[in-house]
This record gives C-alpha cells, sequence and structure tokens, in this order.
C-alpha cells in the first residue's frame, strides 16, 4: 500500500524537530484567538513551549470542561470560547464551514481546509486510491463522522456514496447496482451488511475498509478476510480529528502527522514511558480549533519500534479502555487525580492502585502501593493522607515494586455492585 505522503517516511529527529518548531506558534495562537485558552494558559510564554518537557508543564483540558463552557457561554459562542474561528463576525475571519453536535451536547467547528480532520491518510494506509468509490456508513446527521471520512476520501480522489446509518436494503441495492470496491462505517454495520447481503444471495464488491468509531477485535478482523474484505482501523474524534490509524503491519496504531501525542498518567498530566498505559493527551496543530495537551479520555500506551511498513513515526497499541475512573464510596466522589495527589507527597512510592471492594453500604478500600522500603510507618502516614484527600478511611497495602498491573487503573472497582 502506498503512503499518504512523504512526512510519514521522514527522520524521528526531523519530524520532532518539526513538530516542536510548530509548538510555540499554535500556544500564541491558543492564546491569542481562543478566548478559553486565552484563559487557560495565561501568563504562559508561548516563545518557551519548544520542547515535550515544556508542553508537559502546561496544564491538560479535558472534554468535560468542553461542555462546561459551553454550557456556560452558549449564548455568547457556542464553542465555548475554544474555536479561533466563528460566524457573526467571531474570532478569526475564515469562518465556520460547518457546525456539528456530539453527544454532551459538543458543538465543534469545521473549517476550510481540505481534509480539514486529516483522515486522507488513514485511508491511505488501507489500501484506498483515486478513483475508487467509497461507500460512506458514518451518520451524515449532525455528528461530523461521515464528514470526516468524505473529506478524507476526496483527499485521496474518491467518489463517495453518502450511505448514512440504516435502510440496510436500501444501501444494499444501492452496492448491487454502483459496486463500490471501498467502505468506511463502523465494523458492526459491516458486518450487518455482509451478512444481510449473503442472505440475499448478494456478493459485495467491496474489499477493502477503514472502520472506527467501535472495537474491531482480531477475531472481527479475520472474520472480515474470510469474507474477502480488507479492513483497518483508525482512531479519530470530532474534536481533533485523526490522532492514529492501522497499516498493513496490523501492529498497533500509527500516530498521524498532524499532532502532538503524550500518554499521561490518568487524572494527572504527567507523561508516562514507553509501554505505560495512560490517558491519550493531544496536541492538535489546526490553528482554526487549537487544541492544546486535550485529555481524550482514552486508555493507551506507546509500542517499541517502528513500524514495518516504512512509516516512521510513533505507534501506540490502540484502545485500551476509558481513562476516568472516578469511583463513588459511601457518598463520596473519589478521583484518579486524589490518588496521584497522595503518591505526591511519598516519595518512596513508585505506583498505586486503589481497590474498591465489598458489598452495598460496606465499601472498603485498599491502596496497594509500590515501595521498595516498606514499613508500618509508612502505611499509617499513607493512610492519613488518603484520609486527607479523600475525606474516607482506608487499609495501605505494600507491594513489591513491578507487581501492580500496567493497565492504566488508578483505581479499580472490584465491588460487586456497580
Amino acid at each position: 500500500m502506498k503512503h499518504f505522503d512523504a512526512l510519514e517516511t521522514r527522520g524521528t529527529q526531523e519530524r520532532e524537530a518539526a513538530l516542536m518548531a510548530a509548538l510555540p506558534a499554535q500556544v500564541a495562537n491558543a492564546q491569542k484567538n481562543s478566548a478559553a485558552f486565552a484563559e487557560i494558559l495565561k501568563g504562559v510564554d508561548a516563545a518557551s513551549i519548544t520542547s515535550r518537557r515544556a508542553l508537559a508543564q502546561l496544564p491538560v483540558t479535558r472534554k468535560y470542561e468542553l461542555l462546561e463552557r459551553q454550557q456556560a457561554q452558549r449564548a455568547k459562542d457556542p464553542f465555548g470560547g475554544f474555536s479561533s474561528i466563528g460566524w457573526k463576525g467571531m474570532v478569526r475571519s475564515a469562518g465556520v464551514k460547518r457546525v456539528y453536535q456530539s453527544p454532551g451536547p459538543i458543538y465543534e467547528p469545521e473549517g476550510h481546509a481540505a481534509d480539514y480532520w486529516r483522515a486522507g491518510r488513514a485511508m491511505a494506509a488501507a489500501g484506498f486510491e483515486s478513483g475508487d468509490l467509497v461507500h460512506n456508513c458514518f451518520s451524515y446527521h449532525l455528528t461530523p463522522g461521515a464528514w470526516i471520512m468524505e473529506s478524507g476520501a476526496h483527499a485521496l480522489g474518491c467518489a463517495v456514496i453518502p450511505g448514512g446509518v440504516g435502510n440496510t436494503e436500501q444501501q444494499l441495492a444501492a452496492v448491487a447496482d454502483l459496486r463500490p470496491h471501498a467502505y468506511s462505517g463502523t465494523p458492526s454495520f459491516l458486518k450487518i451488511l455482509i451478512e444481510k447481503a449473503a442472505e440475499a444471495g448478494q456478493k459485495l464488491s467491496i474489499t477493502k475498509a477503514l472502520v472506527s468509531g467501535e472495537a474491531c477485535p482480531p477475531s472481527l478482523r479475520d472474520w472480515f478476510i474470510q469474507q474477502g474484505v480488507q479492513a483497518y482501523q483508525c482512531y479519530a474524534t470530532a474534536d481533533v480529528g485523526l490522532i492514529a490509524y492501522e497499516t498493513a503491519a496490523r501492529e498497533g496504531l500509527v500516530l498521524d502527522e498532524g499532532v502532538i501525542v503524550e500518554i499521561v498518567r490518568p487524572g494527572t498530566g504527567e507523561p508516562l514511558p514507553e509501554g505505560e498505559v495512560g490517558e491519550v493527551v493531544v496536541t492538535v496543530l489546526n490553528p482554526d480549533y487549537p487544541l492544546i495537551r486535550f485529555g481524550t479520555g482514552d486508555l493507551s500506551a506507546v509500542l517499541p519500534g517502528a513500524c514495518p511498513t516504512g512509516r516512521t513515526n510513533t505507534r501506540i497499541k490502540g484502545w485500551m479502555g476509558r481513562a476516568d475512573q472516578t469511583t463513588k464510596v459511601r457518598g463520596m466522589f473519589v478521583h484518579p487525580g486524589q490518588i496521584n495527589e497522595v503518591v505526591k507527597r511519598f516519595p518512596e512510592i513508585i505506583k498505586a492502585r486503589l481497590v474498591v471492594t465489598g458489598e452495598m453500604a460496606n465499601d472498603q478500600m485498599v491502596l496497594q502501593v509500590e515501595t521498595a522500603s516498606p514499613s508500618d510507618a509508612l502505611a499509617l502516614k499513607v493512610a492519613e493522607a488518603v484520609r486527607d484527600v479523600t475525606k474516607l478511611r482506608a487499609d495501605v497495602r505494600s507491594v513489591v515494586p513491578g507487581s501492580l498491573p500496567n493497565d492504566g487503573k488508578v483505581i479499580e472497582d472490584a465491588r460487586s455492585y456497580k
């Protein structure tokens, strides 16, 4: 499969230098043209943000903050001050091309740049080529999913059937008549199309697919292959667009060239080393919607090495769950950030995991801490810190370094009810 452009195969040092060179201007753009980031990044010297270390000092903005600001400012600015473009003379003059509504509701802008969400790169990795006819089965109603894929298809020179969702029989009729070779949409709807076609004695013309929006486990991927369809996944969100995409190597997902991705400890902005599971935090080099250190709420981890296809960008494992592990215990909410606040008080602690067990009205909390120097005195002090921070009692249990699971969980709810 062909590469989308030369950016995918450039040297890692060249890429890092280019990303870090673009970062100060994007921070400055966010401060100047986004009212929200003017407040969030107040006092930050944009010119000094030229490294990942410097970037990691900036606050993480999470999705719930988008919603809160949008709800508070809806009459004045439906984007909550995060967009640098708008309509009615708002902000920069380029203006909004479309406005989308995602669950929340959260409103997202689309600017006028071609392939605005950069999906063309993922489609090229999935084998889509100029001249292909793509049957696009993401929703065209309010949410941007279909438009993300359509703009990527157009960037490659593909034509698009705007299939949308539902109306399976009508869509199968269109596929039978027009014979597209490519599909974009959820893996579950592709499976439905294949099965319904088989029931009707119809052989689909589709041989390649880019799927997203839900999990596509290896068993389903192999089932698609048995049906004659090579399906590849991409990881994208309505806010930031393409984050990473699958290649023919089938080894994790390669990061997009237009984003800076960090994996941080859930509940914090602290970057984690390669291989550690944490929250995906994205800085987008999009001048229209300059999200700086945007916490997606998704868990993943960096894979070692480079992709065998020749793409040199960092790879991640793909979606590994959600980072928001806020748990209610005895009527009180406990957040991952609180556990990390406790850990920071004790340099002896390498890593910690709060395990909540018990039954209704009899919740029990045990904070497991990795430490090379366990002692009763340390356990007592840590327990006091837990109570100070969370207002709840917890037992503290020391475990040997490296024994806690590498799954990104700071809080594990193991109760018999949830």
